[in-house]
Protein backbone atom coordinates (compact mmCIF):
# COMPACT_ATOMS: atom_id res chain seq x y z
CA UNK A 1 0.00 0.00 0.00
CA UNK A 2 1.13 3.06 -1.36
CA UNK A 3 1.02 5.99 2.11
CA UNK A 4 2.16 9.62 0.92
CA UNK A 5 2.44 12.85 2.63
CA UNK A 6 1.24 14.08 -0.64
CA UNK A 7 -2.23 15.01 -1.46
CA UNK A 8 -2.48 12.96 -5.01
CA UNK A 9 -0.06 10.49 -6.24
CA UNK A 10 1.56 10.84 -9.57
CA UNK A 11 0.42 9.34 -12.98
CA UNK A 12 -2.55 7.68 -10.92
CA UNK A 13 -6.08 8.67 -10.76
CA UNK A 14 -8.27 8.24 -7.82
CA UNK A 15 -11.23 7.54 -5.90
CA UNK A 16 -11.15 9.44 -2.28
CA UNK A 17 -13.02 6.17 -0.34
CA UNK A 18 -12.54 8.01 3.19
CA UNK A 19 -10.83 9.58 5.81
CA UNK A 20 -8.70 6.93 8.34
CA UNK A 21 -6.91 7.74 11.60
CA UNK A 22 -5.07 5.48 14.07
CA UNK A 23 -4.15 6.58 17.39
CA UNK A 24 -2.23 5.45 20.41
CA UNK A 25 -2.24 6.91 24.00
CA UNK A 26 1.26 6.78 25.59
CA UNK A 27 2.25 7.41 29.21
CA UNK A 28 5.54 8.05 30.83
CA UNK A 29 7.32 5.43 32.45
CA UNK A 30 8.76 5.98 36.06
CA UNK A 31 12.44 4.57 34.62
CA UNK A 32 12.68 6.98 32.00
CA UNK A 33 11.80 9.77 33.98
CA UNK A 34 14.71 9.02 36.22
CA UNK A 35 17.09 9.15 33.21
CA UNK A 36 15.45 12.12 32.07
CA UNK A 37 15.59 13.96 35.39
CA UNK A 38 20.00 13.26 34.72
CA UNK A 39 19.43 14.35 31.28
CA UNK A 40 17.38 17.65 31.95
CA UNK A 41 20.68 18.63 34.48
CA UNK A 42 23.41 17.43 31.91
CA UNK A 43 21.96 18.38 28.81
CA UNK A 44 21.48 16.14 25.81
CA UNK A 45 18.68 14.11 24.16
CA UNK A 46 16.74 11.85 25.94
CA UNK A 47 16.83 8.88 23.27
CA UNK A 48 14.20 6.80 25.78
CA UNK A 49 12.01 9.62 24.87
CA UNK A 50 12.88 9.53 21.54
CA UNK A 51 12.75 5.76 21.03
CA UNK A 52 8.87 5.61 23.07
CA UNK A 53 8.03 8.55 20.65
CA UNK A 54 8.96 6.29 17.66
CA UNK A 55 7.30 3.55 18.60
CA UNK A 56 4.17 5.42 19.01
CA UNK A 57 4.47 6.72 15.36
CA UNK A 58 4.82 3.26 14.12
CA UNK A 59 1.98 1.92 15.83
CA UNK A 60 -0.56 4.83 15.04
CA UNK A 61 0.42 4.39 11.10
CA UNK A 62 0.36 1.00 11.24
CA UNK A 63 -3.51 1.18 13.07
CA UNK A 64 -4.15 3.52 9.88
CA UNK A 65 -2.91 1.17 7.52
CA UNK A 66 -5.35 -1.35 8.91
CA UNK A 67 -8.17 1.11 8.45
CA UNK A 68 -7.25 1.57 4.80
CA UNK A 69 -6.96 -2.04 3.96
CA UNK A 70 -10.14 -3.01 6.03
CA UNK A 71 -11.96 0.00 3.38
CA UNK A 72 -9.95 -2.06 0.64
CA UNK A 73 -8.14 1.13 -0.27
CA UNK A 74 -4.93 0.75 -2.54
CA UNK A 75 -3.32 4.02 -0.82
CA UNK A 76 -3.30 6.79 1.88
CA UNK A 77 -2.92 10.02 0.89
CA UNK A 78 -1.81 13.51 2.59
CA UNK A 79 -0.72 11.97 5.54
CA UNK A 80 -0.19 13.56 8.66
CA UNK A 81 0.77 13.02 12.70
CA UNK A 82 -0.32 15.20 15.45
CA UNK A 83 0.23 15.02 18.84
CA UNK A 84 -1.99 16.28 22.26
CA UNK A 85 -1.70 16.24 25.80
CA UNK A 86 -4.25 14.27 27.43
CA UNK A 87 -3.58 14.27 31.19
CA UNK A 88 -0.23 15.09 33.00
CA UNK A 89 2.48 12.67 31.50
CA UNK A 90 0.41 10.94 29.12
CA UNK A 91 0.05 11.75 25.13
CA UNK A 92 -2.26 11.04 21.89
CA UNK A 93 -0.12 10.11 18.53
CA UNK A 94 -2.66 10.68 15.81
CA UNK A 95 -1.73 9.57 12.60
CA UNK A 96 -4.64 10.32 9.58
CA UNK A 97 -5.18 10.94 5.94
CA UNK A 98 -7.48 9.94 3.15
CA UNK A 99 -8.04 6.86 2.27
CA UNK A 100 -8.19 6.14 -1.90
CA UNK A 101 -9.02 3.34 -4.63
CA UNK A 102 -7.14 4.12 -7.98
CA UNK A 103 -9.55 4.50 -10.75
CA UNK A 104 -7.75 2.22 -13.09
CA UNK A 105 -8.17 -0.77 -10.68
CA UNK A 106 -4.57 -1.53 -10.85
CA UNK A 107 -3.27 -1.99 -6.97
CA UNK A 108 -0.43 0.28 -6.02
Amino acid sequence: MIITTQNHIDGRRCKVIAPVMGNTVRTKHVGRDIVAGFKSILGGEIEEYSRMMAEARAQALDRLKGKAQVLKADAVVGLRFTTSAIMAGASEILAYGTAVRFEDGASG
